[in-house]
């Protein structure tokens, strides 16, 4: 079925060198602009972020440093693309979350205020999940083909989740997929050990995700003022604000890993004192 549409959309797709609107910068560029009539222009571009692009970028979209170093700047770039863009809704999968506030960030840095008052935004991955939930009781009608009797009474959501991953094995068994160095898996096979490194994507160090783990493995905040700091680095240069968070209303575990992270740095301030 064709678009109805008054005036143009412009479906985009983003490439960049990371997942943060604040930090990371666009790689790659694609806007297809669909006109009321149905007839449709395409501009790609690849773009020099003036960053370094990171392995777990580039595993994902195969773009290189060497690949952009000779391609314009976004600022190079930024009134070719605003024109194009002139009067248009925009579209896009998740873009909402991710590819608009990126994309107004790149024009922000160039001191261009991209005007998103009067347009409209439609995400696709906002459709898609609102018309096939990701819940358990869809799960189980993907995986086994039965109607989930007494959804959210645990007994049943349990059994059902049993069931569920025992026809993901039989679904999955052969099934090749491209770990983040590139490598070929087989992942869901018929052993625990494989099934929780597979499962478990997380980067969090406690539960739920206060502390996390960052590209070098280092324990940081994840949440207000110092989020993406070193948790012990914060400690060293402000040492009340463990005490805030002790009293403030965290999650009891998240309480633990905080103190194991403090405990930890001390003893190391400790062995040094003594050594000197």
């Amino acid at each position: 079925m064709e678009l109805n549409l008054h005036r143009p959309i412009a479906f985009l797709d983003l490439e960049t060198t990371g997942i943060k609107v604040a930090t990371d910068r666009i790689v790659e560029i694609c806007i297809l602009r669909i006109h009321p009539d149905h007839s449709s222009h395409v501009k790609t571009h690849r773009i020099n972020p003036e960053i370094p692009i990171p392995w777990e970028a580039y595993n994902i979209h195969g773009i290189s440093d060497d690949d952009v170093k000779d391609c314009p700047a976004f600022k190079d770039l930024a009134q070719e693309l605003l024109h194009f863009l002139d009067n248009c809704d925009l579209a896009g999968y998740n873009s909402n979350h991710f590819d608009i506030p990126l994309l107004v960030e790149e024009f922000l840095r160039t001191d261009i205020d991209f005007d998103l008052r009067n347009r409209r935004f439609v995400d696709i991955q906002n459709i898609f999940h609102k018309m096939e939930p990701r819940n358990l009781v869809a799960a189980y009608k993907f995986y086994c083909n039965k109607d989930l009797e007494r959804a959210h009474s645990a007994e049943a959501d349990t059994l059902a989740t049993y069931e569920i991953l025992k026809a993901q094995l039989d679904m999955y068994g052969d099934r090749e997929y491209k770990d983040r160095k590139g490598k070929i898996i087989h992942p869901v096979v018929n052993d625990i050990n494989r099934l929780s490194e597979f499962s478990y994507s997380s980067r969090n160090v406690d539960l739920v995700g206060h502390i996390v783990l960052n590209d070098r493995n280092q324990e940081v905040f994840n949440f207000g003022k110092h989020k993406g700091k070193p948790v012990p680095e914060v400690f060293r240069t402000e040492p009340s604000y463990y005490d805030w968070i002790m009293k403030s209303e965290f999650p009891l575990s998240t309480k633990k890993v905080v103190t194991e992270i403090k405990l930890r740095g001390f003893n190391k301030e400790n062995v040094v004192t003594e050594l000197f």
